[in-house]
C-alpha cells in the first residue's frame, strides 16, 4: 500500500478507496506515521465521503483504508497545502 500512495503523490494521481464504508476519491498530499505510530493519509477529498459531507481535507488511518486503487485521473497540488504537517511525526512522501 505504501508503494501505491507514493506513487500517486510522486505523479499526483487521484486514489479512489474505501473508508468507513464510503467510497472516496483523493487527492494526495502527505503520507507518514503520526506520533502513536499510526499511518496516516493527508489528502483533500474531492469526490465520496459520507452523505451531505462537503469536498475538502481528510486525514485517513490506513488502517480504515481498503480497495485502494490508483487512477489516471492527475491532480494539481492545493494552494493551501502546507508542506509541514505537525500531525505527521514521520513523513513517507509528499507532493
Amino acid at each position: 500500500m505504501q508503494d501505491l500512495i507514493c506513487q500517486a503523490i510522486r505523479e499526483k494521481r487521484l486514489l479512489e478507496l474505501q473508508y468507513d464504508g464510503h467510497s472516496r476519491r483523493v487527492a494526495p498530499h502527505i503520507y507518514g506515521i503520526d506520533a502513536a505510530g499510526d499511518e496516516l493519509l493527508a489528502c483533500y477529498e474531492v469526490w465520496g465521503g459520507t452523505d451531505g459531507e462537503p469536498a475538502g481535507w481528510r486525514s485517513l488511518r490506513l488502517a480504515g483504508v481498503s480497495e485502494l486503487k490508483l487512477t489516471s485521473k492527475r491532480f494539481a497540488p492545493r494552494p493551501e497545502h502546507q508542506r509541514r504537517d505537525d500531525v505527521i511525526a514521520r513523513v513517507f512522501c509528499q507532493v
